[in-house]
């Protein structure tokens, strides 16, 4: 009998794979540049904020969650007088391709065929806060015209999906952006990250914001002093399985077979995938393939 919660959660790592690397990627970056964004910083959110369309930085900031406020308001300002969300949008499909044949040759062909199968996933989620997953998963599909930006483009969903639900939970348990942050170090081996505070300041939050992001934590029993405690970290694993819950369905949908067929093919470039936001990152970035 399969184990969906498993497999989610497995699921979940190959859609982080598959992605995470675009947000680093040089080519990617280059032609958001073209755009006439200035060395084409904030490339890193900018794509993932351009399907929200038109709307406020703080909505924006809302929808992305663990990310400073003023780190969105500045990436909004600087795509929003000089390109479109269409732009932005064309240049993520490009660079996808065209990253995805360069770091895992012939994965392209392996998942175009599950197109159909990952978009029935996908169609079988409401929409309900779920601002990210609703935002990407409303733009054209490519599903005639190129199968496997199709394919890419599901998962890419499937991985917003899991984040809204992440995000629905740290709000249900009244997490602000910089609790979340603390937390995930109880996710990641702690002597590659240096401390337990790396991955909520590189979201942008500064010394003031980490002290009282520790205060909270504290007082919701999660903490001692400016660490985690045992009962945080056996809340943040928690808040994992009960992710991968809230996500199962959607995988169910997509089948066993086609979740089974995705995972082998990308699992069988996971190190190459790594190795390439190590080389245009660093290597304590993109901490959701980093699961201890």
């Amino acid at each position: 009998m399969t184990d969906w919660n498993e497999l989610s959660a497995r699921a979940g790592r190959c859609a982080h794979d598959l992605v995470g690397w675009l947000m680093w990627d040089a080519d990617a970056i280059q032609r958001y540049e073209a755009l006439g964004v200035p060395n084409g910083a904030g490339w890193i959110i900018a794509w993932r904020l351009a399907p929200l369309g038109d709307i406020s930085p703080a909505a924006a900031a809302s929808a992305t969650y663990s990310i400073d406020a003023s780190v969105i308001e500045l990436v909004m300002s600087m795509y929003r007088d000089v390109t479109d969300s269409d732009s932005i949008a064309a240049v993520r499909n490009e660079s996808a391709l065209a990253g995805l044949d360069a770091i895992a040759p012939g994965l392209a062909d392996q998942i175009a065929p599950l197109a159909a199968d990952l978009w029935r996933g996908v169609d079988s989620v409401h929409f309900g806060a779920r601002p990210m997953f609703s935002a990407f998963r409303s733009e054209p599909r490519s599903e005639a015209t190129e199968p496997t930006l199709s394919a890419w483009l599901a998962i890419n969903c499937l991985r917003e999906l899991r984040g809204d639900n992440h995000w629905a939970l740290c709000a249900a348990a009244d997490l602000d952006a910089v609790e979340v942050g603390l937390l995930h170090s109880a996710m990641v081996d702690i002597d590659e990250y240096g401390d337990e505070e790396w991955i909520a300041r590189s979201r942008g939050n500064d010394d003031e914001a980490i002290s009282s992001g520790w205060a909270r934590l504290a007082s919701k029993g999660f903490a001692d002093g400016s660490s985690l405690n045992e009962a945080g970290r056996a809340f943040r694993l928690d808040l994992e399985h009960r992710t991968n819950q809230l996500t199962a369905p959607a995988w169910q949908e997509v089948g066993e077979a086609a979740s089974l067929t995705l995972c082998d093919a990308v699992e069988a470039h996971q190190a190459a995938f790594l190795a390439r936001i190590d080389a245009t990152a660093g290597a304590r970035w993109m901490p959701a393939i980093r699961h201890r």
